[in-house]
């Protein structure tokens, strides 16, 4: 095995979906809860404010769609569940729509807390996670998920509590995972300079993002990933190699 030294890394900065949890959780777990329990919690849960602002946004995301192509289904009604069948259309286009993924990560919070959901994570996720904290790196996360998303993920995995490793999180409020300038805006925040921090992701745009902005990049390949091809990356299958 072939290893990635970190003596030059202070942060390690992890995508989640393909990097440190199986595609499939995502998208034959996650998504399809969502989906089946959007429609009862907008009806319980959709006047309260953070909702309606999640809505709001969503409102403006529908209004700015093109007006041909694909078949977006209308939302004519100003009511909470008038929105269901354009989340549907969000959720199966997999749009990292940042008020989609706001909303989404409060269906799942209440699914963690009520035992309906327990997050998958690679085996290497956690021995990693140890080692490189008794290192002195410090761990954070990048994902299109929104930050309630993520702790509710590392909170409630198959293997305990992972968020104690965890020294904080960003999502699509920070911006797109596809700019440079979202990088920059990471390391600012983090307090790092760029080229102290490693990047870990299994898509290639987000390395190309990451590289410019001057950090360090890792492609990860994991089964049932997407796409296997590093495009140039260095390339790892699993963080016991980092």
């Amino acid at each position: 095995m072939t290893y990635y030294p970190t003596d030059s890394i202070d942060v390690i900065l992890l995508d989640i979906e393909g990097t440190t949890t199986p595609v499939s959780y995502v998208f034959e777990t996650l998504f399809p809860f969502a989906r089946d329990q959007v429609a009862a919690y907008l009806k319980t849960h959709g006047a309260e404010a953070a909702v309606q602002d999640d809505l709001a946004l969503l409102r403006q995301e529908y209004a700015a769609e093109p007006t041909s192509g694909a078949a977006v289904p209308a939302w004519p009604e100003n009511t909470p569940e008038a929105a269901v069948p354009y989340i549907h259309y969000l959720i199966a286009c997999d749009r990292k729509s940042t008020a989609l993924k706001s909303l989404q990560g409060k269906i799942w919070a209440k699914g963690y807390t009520a035992g309906q959901l327990q997050s998958q994570i690679f085996a290497d996720v956690k021995p990693a996670f140890k080692r490189w904290t008794q290192l002195g790196k410090r761990l954070y996360i990048f994902s299109s998920g929104s930050v309630q998303a993520q702790r509710q993920l590392f909170g409630s995995t198959e293997v305990g509590d992972l968020t104690p490793y965890l020294s904080g999180y960003f999502d699509t409020r920070t911006g797109p995972k596809k700019e440079a300038d979202s990088y920059r805006k990471i390391a600012a925040q983090i307090g790092r300079v760029p080229e102290r921090i490693l990047f870990i992701s299994d898509v290639v745009a987000e390395l190309r993002a990451a590289q410019q902005a001057g950090m360090h990049t890792l492609f990860s390949s994991r089964p049932g990933n997407h796409s296997n091809h590093s495009e140039g990356f260095k390339l790892i299958t699993s963080f016991e190699s980092v």
